[in-house]
């Protein structure tokens, strides 16, 4: 009996990933799934970039240049939803599916299969939405927020847009469910919630916001679709709808979004600053909670995004108070990310300065946000150049470097290789001077009253715009850095199990490149892993 279960043992330790193209599509292995979601997601990224270049490179000077107003308009709601939905959201499922099994100790995710499913599931969504650009009419041009009754002009293109959207966010629950599954059953024996590495914490955070409102994005869109083909009218006016209510549903999810895509950046940015000042993290557990307060103040803030409909006062003062009041745990985070670094032995390696450049300028795009927060300042703001400065400083510098940050902290681990400091160095530092010359500006011109999504403008806007234009052609080139240094990390020298100076947290306890099966006893958690 012994005997048959060493054999069995023995057999599934030679089993290793499948060969060809089938390893790919059939895989249920945690490391698979999370590099084709990395892939993916990165994929997104330059097609979303294309996209806002054909934005920048029309908007550079005044006047219409390259592309007429309706492409212009198309190009601007497929950046936004391909750059949401395709960039970031996949890039942290991936970060979660490659790293959450190896942080808490489990041999893979809780529910191979699903996980499988859930990422083919992402190219089938992705291709139905790009291919509206060729459908008669053009792909949908209402913005990403789908508002109605704009949204229902859309050509030919409108039902693959709707049931594209249920496809993405099919995907993203599923994810969410596996993630739940896998942190609350799987973890190693004497790791304790509250012993979980902030990664894993924000990642069982964002799940439960995910499962909570995708279904609501779902209604919303559902019901755009019924109001087009099956005569309802929930929208619209002349049946007695109200395309308000459609603001509201949509904002009740697009709210928690935000978060969804940032949470996990808080994670990402709360592993690499201790490893990288030689300190714990400071108030692991009043990060817990603070990211907690968030994830629940997310659900009752979503009407700023709406002072300018009608709402009676005390429906703004309301939503006023209540968003400012996100300020307070988000405040804790980032007090707490400043005391981790004081007086650490701090050293300034490619993900540290992503993670730095990440507080501060994300800092910058909270305290915009607090200005959007008051009420009869919002009246000024609201749809302009102001609003797109705001949450591009809190999505590019926030989400997208914070993943930028995990990809070169992880690299190593993922590869076995060390990539080229030099390089990573180069892409941050081109990154982080051209986000700011291309959104800094969009302060000043949101300020000068400048509408968001049109194509051309009168001349006092002229000069922000050449230098936002600018900054954003060279924020695209610099991101081919990027790519080489990935294309070129397996060239560098072999890395360590530990890879950084006496990292914190189990990932680090596995050989680099990680075994294609690990843990398949569960480890034992000691104060050297930096659990407190």
């Amino acid at each position: 009996m012994t005997a048959a279960v060493a054999d069995a043992h023995d057999h599934h330790d030679d089993h290793g990933p499948a060969k060809g193209i089938g390893r790919w599509l059939f895989s249920t292995n945690h490391k698979d799934i999370g590099t084709m979601y990395l892939v993916f997601s990165l994929i997104m990224f330059f097609i979303g970039g294309a996209m806002a270049m054909v934005i920048r490179s029309e908007l550079a000077i005044p006047g219409l240049q390259f592309v007429h107003p309706e492409f212009f308009n198309q190009m601007t709601t497929m950046h936004a939803l391909i750059m949401v939905f395709g960039a970031v959201m996949p890039a942290f499922v991936g970060l979660a599916n490659w790293m959450i099994p190896l942080m808490i100790g489990a041999p893979d995710m809780a529910l191979p299969r699903m996980n499988n499913w859930s990422f083919w599931i992402l190219p089938v969504a992705f291709g139905i939405l790009l291919s509206t650009l060729f459908m008669p009419g053009g792909a949908p041009a209402g913005g990403w927020t789908m508002y109605p009754p704009l949204i229902l002009q859309t050509g030919d293109a409108f039902p693959f847009l709707i049931f594209s959207v249920h496809l993405m966010g099919l995907s993203s629950i599923m994810g969410a469910i596996n993630v739940i599954v896998t942190i609350i059953n799987m973890r190693a024996p004497d790791m304790s919630l509250l012993k979980m590495p902030m990664f894993v914490w924000t990642w069982l955070i964002t799940a439960y916001l995910l499962i909570a409102v995708m279904p609501v994005l779902a209604g919303a869109v559902t019901m755009l679709l019924t109001d087009q083909f099956f005569g309802t009218s929930f929208f619209l006016a002349a049946g007695g709808g109200d395309p308000v209510m459609f603001q509201h549903i949509f904002w009740f999810f697009g709210h928690p979004e935000v978060y969804i895509m940032i949470l996990p950046a808080f994670g990402v940015v709360s592993e690499i600053i201790p490893t990288f000042s030689r300190k714990p993290l400071f108030g692991h557990d009043s990060m817990v909670y603070a990211a907690s307060c968030i994830a629940f103040l997310s659900f009752i803030v979503w009407a700023h995004h709406m002072f300018t409909v009608g709402m009676p006062l005390t429906g703004q003062l309301f939503f006023m108070f209540a968003t400012m009041l996100i300020a307070v745990p988000t405040g804790v985070k980032i007090f707490n990310w400043v005391a981790t670094m004081w007086r650490g032995a701090m050293t300034f390696e490619t993900p540290m300065l992503f993670s730095l450049a990440f507080v501060f300028l994300f800092t910058i795009g909270g305290f915009s946000g607090l200005m959007l927060a008051i009420a009869p300042a919002d009246v000024q703001y609201h749809d302009t150049y102001f609003v797109v400065a705001h949450f591009h400083y809190v999505l590019v510098p926030g989400s997208v470097f914070a993943i930028m940050a995990g990809a070169y902290y992880w690299l190593p681990k993922w590869t076995g290789h060390m990539y080229n400091e030099t390089l990573g160095k180069a892409h941050f530092w081109a990154s982080t001077i051209f986000v700011n010359i291309t959104f800094f500006p969009m302060h000043f011109l949101g300020l000068a009253a400048m509408p968001r999504r049109i194509p051309d403008y009168s001349t006092q806007y002229a000069d922000f715009n050449t230098v936002a234009s600018i900054g954003a052609i060279g924020f695209g080139l610099s991101q081919l850095l990027f790519v080489w240094v990935l294309l070129t990390s397996k060239k560098g020298e072999k890395a360590t199990a530990e890879v950084w100076d006496n990292p914190p947290g189990l990932e680090w306890t596995v050989p680099s490149p990680a075994p294609y099966h690990t843990f398949e006893t569960p480890p034992k958690l000691n104060e050297s892993h930096g659990f407190h």
